[in-house]
C-alpha cells in the first residue's frame, strides 16, 4: 500500500509500488484503491485466495477501470482485500482477515468488496473500485454508509479483472460523499445511452418493502417520503409478481454454476482449503445440473423482460438495498447465511435484469448505516447518480 498506516486492515500487505498516472484531469486530487480482483502494474492479483495469489505473478498492464481513473488524475494508493474468490457477502476472508466497517465497527463490512468499502468508509482513500456480482458493492455500501453503484451489466469494462460469474459480474465503486461519487461516475460511466427524463415515473417496490421488519421500514420511510416530495407520488409495483423464490433459485443456480466453471478447475487441481461458506457455495455450484442451469436461465429471461417492462424507459424505482443493518461481527455462520439468503431476494432483481442500481447512505438504525436504493432502465446509470445527488441534497436540507 502507498499510505502510511492502515488502521482499518483494509489493504493487502503488498510492497508499495508507485503506479504512474496523469497529474491533471477531472479526478485530480482524489485517491483510490482497487479491489484485489483488478490488475495493477507491479502488483499481483490475489482474488482473496492464497492459491490465486501464488499463481498470479506481477502484472504488466492495468485493468481498464484502473487505467481510466489514473488517466483522469486520481492517485492509486493500494490494493484492498476481497472475500475469497469474491464469492461471499460478509466481508470475512479466512486467509486475510476482516476489514473494519467505518460506519459500524462492531458489525461486518459486507463483501465481497469489503476492503474497498472499508478503505473509503474509514477515510483512507476517496473512492475505491469494487465489483458486484450478487450484491458485492450494494451490500457493503449499505452496511458502511457509502454511495455505491452496480452499473448496467457491461457498462464499465471488466478487462483485467478476475471473473466470478461473467453474466452477472459488474464493475462498481464507492464514495463517502455524492460529489465525489458523481465525479468518478462521469469518468467511468460516460454519457447515458438511455437517460431518464427530468421527471421520471416514480415507483415503489412494494413487495420488497413488505419483506422488511417493521423497524426497518420505519427507518426508511422518511427517505421514501423525501423522494416523493422531489419527484411526485410514487406508484406501488410488484417487482416479482410470481414471488421471489423462483428468482432466488434462478440467480443462485446460474451464479453458482458459472462460478464453478470459472474457478472450479483451479480449486480441484490444487485442492486448496476454502473458508467456511465459500467452500459450501462452490460445492453447490459444482452440483448444479445442466437441466437446472437451463431452467434457471429460462426464469431469468422471463423476469428480465417483465422487469424491464415495469421500468419502461422512464421508471425510477425505490427499494431497500438490504433487509437490515449489517449483522454483528459476533454473528455465527448460520446467522450470516440466513441474512445472505434474505438479501439475495432483493439483490437479485438488478442482477437478473441487468439494470443499474445506486445505494444511498440516507438512513440508519441501531446506530448503524442503512442504505436505500434507486433503480432505473438499462443505460440510465448517470441519470441515477444525478438523482442520488438531488435526493442527498434534499436529505441534507431536511436534517
Amino acid at each position: 500500500m502507498l499510505i502510511e498506516t492502515d488502521p482499518a486492515r483494509a489493504f493487502m500487505p503488498y510492497p508499495a509500488v508507485q503506479v504512474p498516472g496523469s497529474p491533471t484531469g477531472p479526478l485530480a486530487g482524489l485517491t483510490f484503491a482497487a479491489k484485489d480482483l483488478y490488475d495493477v502494474v507491479g502488483y499481483p492479483t490475489g482474488g482473496g485466495s492464497p492459491a490465486l495469489l501464488a499463481l498470479s505473478g506481477l502484472k504488466t498492464r492495468n485493468a481498464s477501470a484502473v487505467q481510466a481513473l489514473l488517466d483522469a488524475g486520481a492517485r492509486f494508493v493500494g490494493k484492498v482485500i476481497t472475500d475469497e474468490f469474491a464469492f461471499s457477502m460478509n466481508g470475512k476472508n479466512a486467509h486475510f482477515g476482516t476489514p473494519v466497517n467505518g460506519g459500524a465497527p462492531d458489525r461486518i463490512p459486507g463483501g465481497s468488496s469489503s476492503g474497498s468499502a472499508s478503505a473509503v468508509s474509514n477515510g483512507l482513500c476517496d473512492t475505491a473500485l469494487g465489483s458486484d456480482t450478487g450484491g458485492s458493492v450494494r451490500a457493503p455500501a449499505s452496511h458502511c454508509g457509502l454511495f455505491g453503484i452496480r452499473p448496467t451489466h457491461g457498462r464499465i469494462s471488466l478487462e483485467g479483472c478476475l471473473d466470478l460469474a461473467p453474466s452477472f459480474d459488474t464493475c462498481g465503486f464507492f464514495a463517502r460523499d455524492v460529489e465525489t461519487f458523481g465525479r468518478v461516475a462521469d469518468v467511468l460511466l460516460g454519457p447515458d445511452p438511455a437517460p431518464l427524463p427530468a421527471r421520471p415515473r416514480l415507483l415503489i417496490a412494494a413487495d420488497c418493502f413488505s419483506m422488511l421488519e417493521t423497524e426497518v421500514r420505519a427507518a426508511l420511510a422518511p427517505v421514501v417520503k423525501l423522494i416523493e416530495g422531489i419527484y411526485g407520488e410514487a406508484a406501488m409495483v410488484e417487482t416479482a409478481p410470481g414471488g421471489f423464490e423462483p428468482l432466488y433459485w434462478a440467480f443462485r443456480r446460474v451464479q453458482s454454476r458459472e462460478a464453478w466453471l470459472v474457478d472450479g478447475p483451479v480449486i480441484e487441481r490444487y485442492r486448496m482449503p476454502l473458508g467456511t461458506g465459500v467452500a459450501e457455495r462452490f460445492a453447490y455450484g459444482r452440483d448444479v445440473s445442466d437441466s437446472e442451469f437451463a431452467d434457471a436461465n429460462e426464469v431469468r429471461a422471463a423476469f428480465l423482460q417483465q422487469f424491464r417492462t415495469t421500468l419502461g424507459t422512464d421508471g425510477l424505482l425505490i427499494m431497500p438495498t438490504m433487509p437490515d443493518v449489517a449483522p454483528l461481527l459476533s454473528a455465527d455462520e448460520s446467522e450470516l447465511e440466513t441474512y445472505r439468503n434474505r438479501s439475495i431476494n432483493m439483490l437479485c432483481l438488478s442482477g437478473l435484469s441487468g439494470v443499474p442500481q445506486v445505494s444511498m447512505p440516507l438512513a440508519s438504525r441501531l446506530g448503524a448505516p442503512l442504505g436505500i436504493s434507486i433503480l432505473g432502465p438499462a443505460g440510465s446509470d448517470l441519470s441515477l447518480v444525478a438523482a442520488a445527488a438531488r435526493i442527498a441534497a434534499g436529505r441534507a436540507a431536511s436534517v
